[in-house]
């Protein structure tokens, strides 16, 4: 096991647990789902970060009943307690890399509708492949996303944007370009039509993806082309739940054709007019981590370009 030193200050050290668990707070908002997400108690963690904040003489969190929030000296420790934990992650890797091993994490962040890959059957492939990797998943927009692979908290992120919107400011791969379909109730009037038209189906009450997300953008921009408003009454960000409030009757969708094969006790009908979604695989344009260069070579993809 490699020792990585702690890091020192004017009022004493800082370990790098104690930078994990401010990590872990500052992403979650929550000292109980800090203190999950990091698989120890509460009390140990609010007692570690108590300590650090003793030591470094500031307080780095905000706390009431109701929420978390970083304090001004939080938000200015906060990139350089990652930069840190990065250094000491990316150290250990390097390490094993050059031994002929993998491991470290792979930050993985994934749209909740992705259908490129059978992500599941890609991570089994990769455990198998690389079982000394710790994988983490984080599921959110794509807008979230890319940021997050922007600022360093995610290696590697699958995307669905609208053709007219391109990833900026790191590294790309398109995968493919679908088109969306309505997706109603059984027993809908609608449900067994060989085609419908974004017009026929703008007199429909609609469950979608929360406003500002790129999968609702996506919808707005086609019915907007089409010189057509709608309604969406319903909105969601877990597709699970969406399916299900179509189930119910209480409106219609509009999802991407390749993610709707796996759906169950729904319709879909083809739409002449509909929008376009291109999924991508997006990772930082400085050079990977030994897991997500693992990740890339499984996919056949190009490690740097």
């Amino acid at each position: 096991m490699i020792f990585i030193p702690s890091m020192m200050t004017d009022h004493g050290s800082v370990e790098l647990q104690q930078l994990r668990y401010v990590l872990a707070v500052a992403e979650t908002k929550s000292f109980t789902r800090a203190a999950e997400r990091c698989l120890v108690v509460q009390s140990a963690l609010s007692h570690q970060i108590a300590r650090l904040e003793r030591e470094l003489g500031a307080r780095l969190f905000d706390r009431t009943s109701r929420r978390v929030q970083l304090t001004a000296a939080g938000e200015a420790f906060l990139p350089a307690a990652r930069q840190c934990l990065e250094a000491a992650e990316r150290a250990v890797a390097d390490v094993a890399a050059a031994l002929g091993e993998v491991r470290g994490r792979l930050r993985l962040g994934v749209i909740p509708t992705v259908a490129a890959v059978d992500l599941p059957s890609v991570l089994r492939e990769f455990r198998l492949r690389h079982p000394q990797v710790h994988v983490v998943l984080r599921v959110g927009s794509s807008r979230e996303l890319v940021e997050q692979v922007k600022r360093g908290e995610l290696d590697l992120a699958f995307l669905g944007l609208p053709a007219t919107v391109e990833p900026r400011g790191v590294r790309v791969h398109e995968f493919v370009r679908d088109r969306h379909v309505a997706v109603v109730a059984p027993d809908h009037p609608l449900a067994g039509a060989n085609e419908v038209a974004l017009s026929t189906l703008a007199s429909e009450v609609f469950v979608d993806f929360p406003l500002g997300s790129a999968g609702r953008a996506q919808s707005d921009l086609a019915f907007e082309a089409a010189g057509v408003d709608r309604e969406v009454a319903l909105e969601v960000g877990a597709v699970d739940i969406m399916v299900r409030l179509v189930q119910q009757r209480l409106g219609v969708a509009m999802l991407p054709s390749a993610f709707v094969p796996g759906l169950s006790g729904v319709a879909t009908i083809p739409v002449s007019d509909a929008p376009q979604r291109v999924e991508y695989l997006v990772w930082s344009r400085s050079d990977p981590r030994p897991a997500a260069e693992a990740f890339l070579r499984l996919l056949d993809l190009p490690v740097r370009r």
